[in-house]
């Protein structure tokens, strides 16, 4: 069954024009291919990229972070408080205010200690500013270095310069050494990735963040296997011209650098724009989706690595909504740059009255109501 269903799967009218298929792609004359089991080096290259972003995290980043000057604001603790813990963890964190006047009755703490109880446990799950820090100085490192080393790689190739170059001699397109390594350490580091995005700093396009690793791996290791690696190379210089200052921006943010940090943003959403709203639709694409029929009749690949391609796009789009508006924010309003996405922590409005409120709450407990009192509590993280 395996067997047949690999056989379907890989037939050559699926993902090749009539007439070419997989025996076009064997290595013959000192000529060689790219191949579907060369994707295995991936997975000890993405655990690889793992090990070593821990021990980066910990020798670069936190003493940068230092000299930086990033500091992790003191957050006040939510009291100990079992009945609003569980409602906390198993209901709600956003409670409305019947629910807050139904817990104030349970537990016998005002509404307003209830609602000062709730914005500091939220804010307790925020992940803390060095962590966001050290997520970005990660991000900008290998964004940096896989633009520079992309660039390097293509700087003297003809379809960097002329699109349609891409699918000259298709398929039987020779594989570069810097071709080989450029596609293998970023498809680990988007995999790497996609394996710690459950621990990563957790933001409001956490879904379209899931959407875009998973399309961009699908994108470049079907790429790959079908020998598309001149598109593939130029889709992604296209991607890393810009995401390095987006994370610079960030760090800098997070150091407190406003001017700085407001400056390189607006740098970035002009790249930004120009790469994947302009060249990307309009060069790119036009080159994969409009100018290939010309030279062979549609077929199955052509179709699914273009659908892929519009999957970016569209989130190129939802992207670039999020980024003009916080640039005409800048621009207008002279105010500092923040992630539309985050999840901004909440003003702890607590007062001497607050305090005492908490120290006369009642606990009901097994049907009796018990004296109780706030205790310093230990809890974790949530979003940038």
């Amino acid at each position: 069954m395996l067997a047949w269903l690999s056989d379907c799967f890989w037939q050559e009218r699926l993902w090749f024009p009539e007439g070419l298929g997989w025996k076009d792609l064997q290595d013959r004359d000192g000529r060689v291919y790219a191949k579907v089991e060369d994707l295995w080096v991936v997975i000890p290259l993405a655990l690889g990229f793992l090990i070593v972003r821990q021990i980066f995290e910990r020798t670069v980043a936190i003493p940068l972070a230092s000299l930086l000057g990033v500091r992790d604001r003191i957050r006040p603790r939510a009291g100990h408080n079992p009945t609003l813990e569980t409602y906390y963890c198993n209901t709600t964190i956003h409670p409305t205010q019947s629910s807050v006047e139904n817990l104030s009755k349970v537990t016998g703490c005002s509404v307003r200690h209830i609602q000062r109880w709730f914005r500091r446990r939220r804010n307790q799950d925020r992940p803390s500013l060095l962590k966001k820090f050290r997520e970005a100085s990660w991000r900008f490192t290998f964004y940096l270095v896989a633009f520079i080393a992309g660039l390097a790689a293509l700087i003297d190739k003809p379809w960097l310069y002329d699109f349609k170059e891409m699918w000259k001699g298709f398929p039987t397109l020779t594989l570069l050494p810097s071709q080989y390594w450029y596609y293998m350490l970023e498809l680990a580091f988007y995999t790497s990735l996609l394996i710690s995005v459950a621990s990563d700093v957790k933001r409001k396009d956490f879904k379209e963040q899931i959407v875009h690793h998973v399309a961009t791996i699908t994108l470049i290791s079907f790429s790959w296997c079908v020998n598309y690696i001149r598109a593939g190379t130029l889709i992604m210089l296209i991607h890393d011209a810009s995401d390095y200052l987006l994370e610079s921006a960030k760090m800098l943010n997070y150091a407190g650098w406003k001017n700085t940090c407001n400056c390189i943003f607006i740098i970035f959403a002009a790249i930004f724009i120009v790469t994947r709203l302009v060249i990307f639709p309009f060069w790119i694409m036009y080159c994969t989706w409009v100018y290939p029929v010309t030279l062979y009749p549609p077929f199955f690949g052509y179709y699914f690595f273009n659908g892929l391609l519009l999957v970016l796009q569209f989130l190129h789009i939802f992207w670039a909504i999020l980024i003009v508006r916080m640039a005409i924010k800048f621009i207008t309003n002279n105010e500092i740059v923040e992630d539309e996405r985050s999840d901004r922590e909440e003003t702890d409005e607590s007062g001497d009255e607050d305090e005492k409120d908490g120290e006369n709450c009642k606990v009901k407990k097994n049907g009796p109501v018990l004296n109780g009192h706030p205790v310093l509590n230990n809890n974790h993280h949530k979003a940038e």
